[in-house]
């Protein structure tokens, strides 16, 4: 006799009946999503130092840690949209600008900077804002690291248009974060 309910053992093999996957999956993500509201904030999967959620951090969605800039994959097509289903840790590559272009007078303008994150499941890249309170060691670490990238993630970088920088953008990094020096 075998009995159909989802998740029991039943004789020798697990017999489930009407389990929607996606349900679930969707479920379990907002319940995530509110918890993290609740609780203001979330614990980061790679250093495990609670990051908080408020209005000093200056940015209106935060998916990375301001202790290690590890990130979480879960925005998909546009930042706070939380549609990825792929959860993985994000690895602070290097840093870029944002919106680079030429004022009337032919000079390079800057825009502000953000962190370079690559997916360490599915090799995906992505861009974050730093924040107000991100730890300054770790961007300056992270702008060192990026001088030794593989050349098959700078040519990635290349392809979708992100101008990884270097030490000669120390100065504009260092003025964006400190002020005028």
């Amino acid at each position: 006799m075998t009995s159909q309910m989802a998740g029991f053992f039943v004789g020798k093999g697990v017999k489930m009946k009407n389990y929607d996957w996606k349900y679930d999956y969707e479920r379990k993500k907002e319940k995530a999503y509110y918890k993290e509201q609740k609780s203001q904030g979330f614990r980061c999967s790679h250093c495990k130092q609670f990051v908080l959620i408020n209005d000093f951090m200056g940015t209106a969605h935060r998916n990375h840690c301001n202790y290690c800039l590890w990130s979480k994959h879960v925005d998909l097509d546009k930042p706070g949209d939380r549609k990825a289903r792929c959860h993985s840790g994000m690895k602070p590559i290097g840093l870029t600008f944002k919106n680079e272009e030429y004022d009337k007078y032919g000079n390079i303008r800057k825009g502000e900077i953000k962190i370079i994150h690559f997916c360490v499941s599915d090799y995906i890249i992505s861009t974050n804002r730093i924040a107000a309170d991100d730890n300054t060691n770790e961007i300056f670490k992270t702008l060192d690291s990026s001088l030794h990238l593989d050349k098959k993630i700078k040519t990635q970088l290349q392809v979708e248009g992100l101008r990884l920088l270097s030490k000669n953008d120390r100065e504009e990094i260092n003025r964006q974060l400190f002020g005028k020096i």
